[in-house]
């Protein structure tokens, strides 16, 4: 089970982190972001998570400014919440065409996660906000460099 406190950087591994997506449209990049999570323990179903996520995607874009995204459900496709992310130098078009995205981070929680759900996504909104945190995911070279970043950040928020 999440705890209330429960950090992103608790729920990545190297694994549901790709550095370098090769698609170049948003569904297709939540696709292959999604595609992070198929062994994933806690995913139920993948191909039922990600249309759930592409209808949310469809009701309003997840781009939340500054080149990043949040595509996301809440159902009961996954077990517990989940968490993986894509990033693309090139950067993909997410709603209008003058969005493009360099980070995507793909949310799913079940249900019953609500208020566990709005923190995680609150913190995350609080870390990619700032610049310098950003910056340094944008050229993480690693993964595991990656998760670094995000840990060393949410010490200090």
């Amino acid at each position: 089970m999440v705890e209330e406190d429960m950090l992103v950087s608790d729920l990545l591994s190297p694994e549901q982190i790709k550095l370098e997506l090769t698609s170049t449209t948003r569904l297709e990049a939540i696709y292959e972001v999604a595609l992070l999570l198929e062994h994933h323990p806690c995913v139920v179903e993948l191909q039922s998570f990600y249309q759930a996520v592409v209808a949310r995607e469809r009701l309003q874009s997840t781009y939340v400014g500054e080149g990043v995204a949040f595509p996301h459900a809440r159902t009961d496709f996954v077990k517990d919440m989940v968490i993986a992310v894509g990033r693309s130098s090139q950067g993909i078009y997410f709603g209008d065409a003058e969005r493009k995205v360099s980070l995507i981070f793909l949310l799913g929680t079940p249900k019953r996660l609500t208020s566990h759900y709005l923190a995680l996504v609150g913190g995350l909104a609080r870390l990619v906000k700032d610049t310098t945190v950003r910056t340094q995911l944008i050229q993480a070279p690693t993964a595991e460099r990656f998760i670094a970043v995000l840990e060393e950040a949410e010490k200090r928020i």
